[in-house]
This record gives C-alpha cells, structure tokens and sequence, in this order.
C-alpha cells in the first residue's frame, strides 16, 4: 500500500533551521504531484508548499516565501522541505501529501497523507 513518512521535525529556536523529509513507497513517485501542509492547533491544515512531477516548479505560501524550499529526488522517492529563520507561528504538525490531479493547494486535491512531524519553534 501506499505510504509516506515525514521525518526532521523538532524543537528549535527561533531563527533556526530544519529540514524535513518525505519517503515514498507503493507508488509511482514521479507520477504525483507533492506537497507539504502543515496544521496548527485549533487551526486547519494549511498549504504550506508543493513542486511538479519532476521539480521544475515550486510553489508557496506567501508566509513561507524566501525562506522555505522545497525538492524531490524521484530516484529515491524522496521529497525535502528546507525550512530558514524559522518563527514561532512555524509551529505545527507538518504532513507531505501527494496528488494524482497535479497543482492544487487545497487538501482536497491530494491523495494520499503521511502521519506528520511535530515542529516546535520557540520565542
């Protein structure tokens, strides 16, 4: 079965830097457009950043623009997040998605979730 598993979250401080990954497996990974969320407490799950099938474009959330990057490497089904000058309204569960249907930034268009890691940035 499909799966997607996010690893690199923590506690950090504010201003520091983390990077999370997403692996891929039982599926076609260049075939699915990728995507991170991220969701806050008592708050929605929201677009944080997505890139096509074979990462000639990126997107982003304008709260996250200039400071995170996103990438894949379709040869290890692998997608990262670099995440820079981290603030505390960073602070959430972060989830890669993948979607079938190509660009979207709503939740709805992605068809599959990992479990998510917890990233904590302090004041």
């Amino acid at each position: 079965q499909v799966q997607l598993v996010e690893s690199g979250g923590g506690l950090v401080q504010a201003g520091d830097s983390l990077r999370l990954s997403c692996t891929a497996s039982g599926l076609t990974f260049s075939n699915y457009f990728m995507g991170w969320f991220r969701q806050a407490p008592e708050k929605e799950r929201e677009f944080v950043a997505s890139i096509t099938y074979r990462g000639g474009a990126t997107f982003y959330a304008d709260s996250v623009k200039g400071r995170f990057a996103i990438s894949r490497d379709n040869a290890k089904n692998s997608m990262l997040l670099q995440m820079n000058s981290l603030k505390p309204d960073d602070t959430a569960v972060y989830y890669c998605a993948a979607s079938r249907s190509g660009y979207s930034r709503s939740t709805l268009a992605y068809d599959y979730w990992g479990q998510g890691t917890q990233v904590t940035v302090s004041s």
